[in-house]
């Protein structure tokens, strides 16, 4: 279905819907930063700028509580966390680079072990994707497949237009229904041009030789050089939309606590160490290998596809200017 929806019309559906009781997340300032958030109404919404961190913690936050307890004398009570409760969601905005991750994220979480805290977010949440009419030095959407209106991973996608306004194209039954049932704010295609949409800069990865390299080359004495810099801060997961490493532990007293999942990351020096002492990752250049190892091979060798989506943001925020993307295109050349 093609549909065109003006900017004062997109405002509405998005008031209308937050007064409907759905709860509408979309990029936001947040103390002069933009992030994905909740809205409390449409005069909220930035969308010219890509948020700092991405939309994956709307379906996998950074911290929740799976199970609680409670001790009185000898008696213990369990309480689960009911996915039940979550409740339905727009989310609004997302730039290709963030819708594309979710997919690969599906994967991840309905493996070997279906997680119902992050399906049934899944379930209850409804995609409006938005593609990029401007990129900076740090894009590489392009290198890794991907596009500026690349429509993965949305239910509703939006084009900018000229004159203002945005094209509109449905992907899914939920996109379908939330142009169908606000169907007053949508109108005919008006034959407007798509504004230019954003050009990273990146070259082309050749995925299939970077894959070939990384398979043979386990042990290879550049990943010293490669991972010299790192320092282990771990802002390059936690930043990016398409990992998805976690803990859990139980926090609490004798008589009360809770059953709580975190984001971990495989750079951080106690991920991989043991309760006897020992640690195959002992070593930081280990650990970045394992990074680039995991996004360009081990992902790919179980699910057919590449755990990055360009979105740079790991490029743009990490401490000592690691370039993952000059990395993995000299990769490419070896």
């Amino acid at each position: 279905m093609h549909k065109y929806i003006s900017e004062n019309n997109l405002k509405a559906l998005l008031d209308h819907l937050i007064a409907d009781g759905k709860r509408v997340i979309a990029p936001r300032m947040d103390a002069g930063t933009p992030l994905y958030g909740p809205l409390a109404d449409s005069a909220g919404i930035v969308l010219d700028q890509l948020p700092r961190r991405s939309a994956k913690e709307t379906f996998f936050p950074v911290c929740e509580d799976i199970m609680s307890y409670d001790k009185e004398g000898q008696q213990v009570t369990l309480r689960d966390v009911s996915p039940a409760s979550f409740p339905e969601t727009i989310l609004v905005g997302v730039r290709p680079c963030d819708a594309a991750a979710i997919p690969v994220l599906d994967a991840v979480f309905s493996w070997d072990y279906k997680d119902e805290f992050f399906l049934e977010r899944r379930r209850k949440t409804t995609i409006v994707g938005l593609a990029c009419t401007q990129a900076d030095d740090a894009c590489f959407c392009t290198a890794v497949g991907l596009s500026p209106a690349d429509p993965k991973g949305s239910d509703l996608f939006l084009t900018p237009a000229e004159g203002g306004g945005y094209a509109c194209e449905t992907f899914t039954d939920k996109g379908e229904a939330l142009v169908n049932n606000h169907g007053e704010l949508f109108a005919e295609p008006n034959g407007a041009q798509a504004l230019p949409l954003a050009e990273p800069q990146t070259e082309k990865f050749d995925l299939k030789k970077v894959k070939a390299w990384l398979d043979d080359h386990f042990e290879d004495p550049a990943w010293d050089s490669i991972a010299v810099r790192c320092v282990g801060c771990g802002a390059c997961a936690f930043l990016c939309p398409a990992c998805h490493c976690f803990d859990i532990v139980d926090e609490g007293t004798e008589t009360a606590g809770k059953r709580r999942k975190s984001w971990d990351a495989c750079g951080f020096w106690k991920f991989t160490h043991h309760a006897s002492g020992h640690n195959p990752r002992d070593l930081q250049p280990k650990r970045y290998r394992n990074r680039i190892m995991h996004k360009f091979k081990y992902y790919d060798d179980k699910f057919g596809q590449t755990l990055c989506t360009g979105c740079g943001r790991c490029i743009r925020f990490c401490p000592v200017g690691i370039d993952i993307a000059a990395i993995v295109s000299e990769i490419g050349k070896k």
